[in-house]
């Protein structure tokens, strides 16, 4: 495992990029706890912050998308003749 200090590029980002917004939300909430227990090492801490990163760029996403989606409904009642 050479790969150990850097998950991205691995199947951590195509795992991730996979779940909806509710797995990466549950799945970042278990990171901040983990980090927030304390115990790991430095190495295990930063690889959690980087999971972490990965979850919550993938929560922002999926809010993003939503947001847009909202905005695409709203103009559209507010075309006349709609």
């Amino acid at each position: 495992m050479s790969e150990q200090s850097s998950p991205r590029g691995t199947g951590a980002d195509a795992e991730i990029g996979a779940m909806s917004y509710e797995q990466a939300r549950e799945a970042l909430v278990g990171v901040v706890t983990a980090l927030e227990a304390g115990g790991a090492s430095l190495e295990e801490s930063l690889a959690l912050w980087e999971r972490g990163e990965a979850l919550a760029a993938r929560c922002e996403a999926w809010l993003e998308g939503a947001r847009q989606r909202l905005d695409a409904a709203r103009a559209a009642r507010e075309q006349p003749g709609s």
